[in-house]
C-alpha cells in the first residue's frame, strides 16, 4: 500500500513541485530588482488594463503577504501583494497583469475557466471527503468505498488540469498586452516570460503529481480484486 511502481514517479513530481516553488520566488525575487522602463506599479498597470478591457468597475486591492496575488471571481476585484501593488518590477508588473488576465478571462467567459468555475463547489466537497474515503478503503479492504474515493479524488485532478490552460491563456494575454500598451519594451519581455514562466511551471508539478497519485490508486484498486 505504502510503496508501489508509482512511488518513485509521484516523489520526483513532488522534488519537482519543491524545486518549481523555490525557482519561482528566486525568479520573482530577481526580477522585483529589475525596474520596467515604463516606471509603472504594479497597480498602476492592473488598473490601466482593467480601463483598456471596459473593466473599470473592477478594483484593484491591496492585500498583505508576498505572492498573495489573486482575481476573486466573486466579490469581482484584483488583489495584488505588497511588492506587487506598489512595485514597478518586471515581477511586479508581470504578475499584476496576470491576475488582470484572468478578470478579462471572466468578462469574455473563457471557457475553461468557466469549467472551473462550475467544478469548484463539487471540488471542494470532494478534495475533503477523499483522503477518508481512499484511507478506509485501503485500511478496512473495502474495493467499493476504495472506488468512490478514487472518483472523488477524480475531480479534484480534473480541477488541476483544467486549471492549467487557465493560467497559460492568463500569462498569454497578460504578455502580450503589456507589450501593446507600453508597460514593457522588447528587451524586457524575457523577463516577463521568465517570471511567468516560473509561476506556471508550479501548477504543472502539481498537475503531474496529482495525476500519478490517481492513477497509483487506480492501480491499487486494480490489484485489490486480485
Amino acid at each position: 500500500m505504502f510503496f508501489t511502481p508509482w512511488t518513485i514517479l509521484i516523489l520526483l513530481a513532488f522534488g519537482l513541485s519543491m524545486w518549481a516553488q523555490f525557482r519561482v520566488k528566486g525568479t520573482f525575487s530577481k526580477y522585483s530588482n529589475v525596474p520596467t522602463s515604463s516606471g509603472l506599479t504594479g497597480a498602476d498597470a492592473a488598473r490601466r488594463m482593467l480601463d483598456s478591457n471596459g473593466l473599470g468597475n473592477i478594483p484593484v486591492e491591496h492585500i498583505p503577504g508576498t505572492l498573495t496575488d489573486h482575481y476573486d471571481p466573486i466579490a469581482k476585484v484584483v488583489r495584488l501583494s505588497d511588492p506587487v501593488f506598489c512595485g514597478n518590477s518586471i515581477s511586479s508588473v508581470s504578475v499584476a497583469c496576470h491576475e488582470v488576465g484572468h478578470a478579462i478571462q471572466h468578462k469574455v467567459s473563457y471557457p475553461m475557466l468557466v469549467a472551473r468555475h462550475r467544478i469548484f463547489p463539487l471540488v471542494n466537497i470532494t478534495s475533503g471527503i477523499a483522503p477518508f474515503l481512499l484511507l478506509g478503503g485501503f485500511l478496512f479492504k473495502l474495493p467499493g468505498l476504495l472506488l468512490i474515493g478514487i472518483i472523488a479524488f477524480s475531480f479534484a485532478v480534473l480541477f488541476q488540469l483544467i486549471t492549467l490552460p487557465v493560467e497559460f491563456n492568463a500569462s498569454s494575454r497578460a504578455k502580450d498586452m503589456m507589450i501593446n500598451m507600453g508597460f514593457i519594451t522588447n528587451m524586457e519581455e524575457r523577463g516577463v516570460s521568465k517570471v511567468l514562466g516560473a509561476a506556471a511551471l508550479t501548477y504543472v508539478a502539481a498537475t503531474l503529481m496529482a495525476v500519478l497519485q490517481l492513477l497509483e490508486y487506480i492501480w491499487l484498486f486494480n490489484r485489490s480484486d486480485d
